[in-house]
């Protein structure tokens, strides 16, 4: 009886412990995905503030962020997480890219080394989540090179990942793309910057990450 009763104990106690879990989870893409567009609606619906800075400017995003002690809820469910917005993935980065944005070509050479910077961080700081949500631009070819090697890297690190196929308010915007590029996760279509479909994408990310 009293082994019985021990049992029991040492159970609810697994169990409260792992509801209470605190996890790092990563916001990861290529550049102009919405990856902060995301980290802000998520700290807006939970915290009341924004994350970040957003720009139509590829890598706005250029160091690793943290937003701490998010907490979401869904019923007697509860996700408690560190946000990490990290800067977006590319294979080149080249300053001419942001001299068409509008930039001088002192800024540009700057943003260009920053951004390359970034992306080093972005890789580093892997091996420190314990989800990840890969944000995607659904108008976009998913099946870059950037993307599959992204997927690879998070696959091979057994780091359980969540797709969002981002800016489904657009036309051009192709869910079922994404979907097919990468059957065997979770994809989810929302926009970030509207709030679409939001309540899915959270349930999702308990699917994943609780």
């Amino acid at each position: 009886m009293i082994e019985v009763l021990n049992r029991f104990i040492r159970q609810v106690f697994r169990n409260w412990f792992r509801k209470k879990r605190h996890i790092k989870l990563g916001l990861y893409g290529p550049p102009n995905g919405g990856k902060t567009t995301l980290a802000n609606r998520i700290c807006v619906d939970w915290l009341g503030e924004e994350m970040g800075k957003t720009s139509h400017i590829p890598h706005e995003t250029r160091e690793i962020q943290v937003k701490e002690q998010i907490s979401i809820k869904s019923g007697k469910k509860e996700l408690s997480f560190n946000l990490v917005d990290t800067p977006g993935i590319a294979t080149k980065i080249d300053y001419e890219d942001f001299i068409k944005a509008g930039l001088n070509a002192k800024e540009s050479k700057k943003r260009a080394k920053e951004a390359t910077k970034g992306v080093i961080d972005s890789i580093k700081w892997l091996d420190e989540m314990d989800a990840v949500i890969v944000v995607l631009d659904s108008t976009k070819d998913p099946y870059s090179q950037v993307n599959i090697t992204l997927i690879g890297n998070l696959e091979a690190r057994k780091i359980p990942l969540l797709i969002v196929a981002n800016k489904s308010d657009l036309k051009r915007a192709n869910i079922k793309k994404v979907q097919a590029a990468f059957p065997q996760y979770s994809v989810v279509g929302i926009s970030a910057k509207y709030g679409n479909s939001m309540d899915r994408f959270y349930e999702q990310l308990f699917e994943v990450a609780g």
